[in-house]
């Protein structure tokens, strides 16, 4: 019986810390107070404690950094285990699936996106555009990578979001990998503003057409992922 005890008790724990991280009331990159804080807050074991951080760190929700502490990693379990998925996957099958998740994005952001999704899309090309025109690579990536999130969040579908969202690294190296600044620089990247003013003028016809060109025209689709 004391053994189904303590474990009732870590899984209390453990309930309360995830809850804390969830609600976003601890931030992904903040670094949780100390087991003994914990321990009198919530009113449990330092024991308790112990084990529910070591079991939320097995999930990766966070990490323990050796002599610095805990920190959150992610709000999310299930972002984390698609996330490791990503990892282990082909990166062919990555780009396939990203691919269907734009496409789809692309034609629902033209039905449903507001002012705001409209200034959000004009803001990331800009920031895009300057960022090419002055050669930084890396806020190049960044800006591109927004646009895309931007595309998806104008779509308002709360699961798209979620799941395009865990694509956000594999779609920041395919962007730096297929060296888009360099098509940028050439001037041979026109879709993406065409695939914003689909959007903006409410043409899901368009913006999914736009979509198609913009993954069939873009480097990666002249290699073998």
């Amino acid at each position: 019986m004391k053994k189904i005890e303590r474990v009732s008790l870590v899984e209390a724990a453990s309930r309360q810390l995830r809850a804390q991280i969830e609600s976003g009331r601890w931030e992904v990159g903040r670094r949780l107070p100390s087991e003994g804080e914990l321990a009198e807050r919530l009113g449990l074991s330092r024991v308790s404690i112990r084990a529910a951080v070591h079991g939320l760190a097995q999930m990766g929700l966070l990490t323990t950094r050796q002599g610095d502490g805990t920190y959150v990693a992610a709000r999310d379990a299930t972002d984390v285990a698609i996330r490791r998925r990503l990892d282990d996957a082909h990166d062919g099958d990555v780009l396939e699936v990203r691919r269907g998740l734009d496409i789809l994005a692309a034609g629902l952001a033209a039905t449903r996106r507001t002012q705001h999704d409209i200034t959000a899309l004009d803001d990331a090309l800009a920031r895009r555009a300057a960022a090419g025109t002055a050669g930084d690579e890396a806020a190049f990536v960044a800006a591109d990578v927004d646009f895309h999130l931007h595309v998806a969040r104008a779509s308002h579908n709360e699961l798209l979001v979620e799941l395009y969202s865990t694509f956000t690294r594999a779609l920041t190296d395919s962007i730096r990998d297929d060296r888009c600044l360099k098509v940028f620089a050439q001037g041979r990247d026109t879709w993406h503003n065409t695939l914003a003013t689909a959007i903006a003028e409410g043409d899901a016809d368009k913006a999914t057409t736009a979509s198609l060109a913009l993954l069939r025209n873009g480097p990666a689709a002249t290699r073998d992922h």
